[in-house]
């Protein structure tokens, strides 16, 4: 079976213990791509200069965050690593030629561990973690997904976790202090994310991947790039001329935007 690419939105930690239409929707991701053999997963918390792919065979836990509920800090996802897949998709980014290293051990940060425990509760699906490169564009991370697209025929489901939008001063001020930040940030994330809904549907590439000059309100969704950058890696993960499906939207706080992406 052909697996999809999929862009989900992870959110914080407390998407695993609290309740909400996203939390929902990714305890039923396996209803929109199948059951993998394997995963290979981009998440936005894993920085680096260059690709990185971890080869750790028993990847533990990383506790990303701050100032969440005691009992996030004791979560275990004992997912094994696959240092076989772990080789090939090194050796496939070789071939397109960039210049991937290996880390023979790393843990599973928020943006992997949560949504896949979610997703896949028994954690017994291994999981290969590639870095994305903060410093580097769309088109880079796109390039990224389409030199693994061909494990997607061998049953592996090629993962970006990011966020559509990640304003995370504007979310914060809402959830911790109940302070309203911009009156029009909604209409702005609203914007934002049909943008991107039109331009996938149109088709429309290079719209896509020059998203931070052609998108509206760019910066007051993304003050920095690296959440985004996992969606363009499933784009190109998704072939030539994937069919791009918006899976799940749903927002929190009015301007948190949770849309999440199946390209096949």
């Amino acid at each position: 079976m052909t697996m999809p690419s999929v862009f989900i939105s992870h959110g914080g930690p407390n998407v695993v213990t609290e309740p909400s239409q996203a939390k929902d929707f990714l305890e039923h991701l396996s209803d929109f791509t199948g059951r993998p053999r394997a995963i290979v997963i981009v998440s936005a918390h894993f920085e680096t200069n260059g690709p990185v792919v971890v080869t750790d065979p028993a990847p533990g836990m990383i506790y990303d965050f701050g100032g969440f509920a005691p009992e996030l800090y004791e979560m275990v996802y004992p997912a094994p690593g696959e240092p076989e897949l772990a080789a090939e998709v090194a050796e496939l980014l070789a071939g397109a030629g960039f210049n991937p290293r290996v880390a023979p051990e790393r843990g599973y940060d928020h943006g992997t561990w949560t949504t896949m425990k979610l997703a896949f509760p028994e954690a017994d699906i291994p999981i290969v973690q590639l870095s994305i490169d903060p410093s580097r564009d769309a088109r880079y991370h796109y390039a990224l997904g389409q030199a693994l697209a061909p494990l997607r025929e061998r049953e592996v489901l090629l993962v970006g976790s990011g966020h559509i939008t990640h304003n995370l001063r504007e979310i914060f001020g809402l959830m911790r202090f109940g302070k309203a930040g911009d009156p029009q940030m909604p209409n702005k994330v609203e914007a934002f994310t049909s943008w991107f809904a039109e331009k996938f549907a149109e088709g429309d590439r290079e719209a896509i991947l020059d998203w931070s000059s052609e998108a509206p309100f760019v910066r007051e969704n993304h003050p920095t790039d690296e959440h985004l950058m996992p969606l363009f890696f499933a784009y190109g993960a998704g072939g030539e001329t994937p069919v791009a499906e918006r899976i799940h939207d749903s927002t929190q706080y009015g301007s948190f935007a949770w849309d999440s992406w199946k390209f096949a």
